[in-house]
């Protein structure tokens, strides 16, 4: 069964946006991960387990746009090579099985699936912060 865990977005300026979102929703940082070239921050409140995930994109000055400004929501799941083979046998298309380890470690495993309308939604295995 599948759990969902965080929505992402894009932002340009991290400290405008976390002000934002603690002011608007009460939101606070629950967890930052910081790449060479981006750096994500998770924002979450007592109400629920779902987080907000703000991705920064180092480097970039012009606003986005709201064509391109979407990023995914993502669902967790125990097992993800058993969730992977039943989307295929679905019909539905999963992209590639993904171990995310910068400098070694390892961040999380994930695939994504779009839907109909061409929405990205990451599956992601239970492990680590992804629960």
């Amino acid at each position: 069964m599948a759990k969902a865990i965080h929505s992402m977005i894009r932002v340009l300026d991290e400290a405008r946006s976390v002000d934002y979102y603690r002011r608007a929703f009460g939101l606070e940082v629950a967890d930052r991960l910081d790449f060479d070239t981006f750096t994500l921050i998770y924002l979450s409140n007592p109400e629920t387990e779902f987080e907000v995930e703000l991705t920064v994109n180092k480097g970039r000055t012009d606003p986005y746009e709201l064509g391109d400004g979407y990023g995914h929501l993502a669902v967790s799941v125990d097992d993800l090579d058993a969730e992977h083979a039943r989307f295929e046998a679905e019909g539905l298309s999963p992209r590639k099985l993904v171990e995310f380890a910068p400098a070694g470690e390892l961040v999380g495993r994930f695939f994504f699936v779009a839907d109909p309308d061409g929405y990205q939604i990451e599956v992601l295995e239970r492990n680590g912060r992804f629960k």
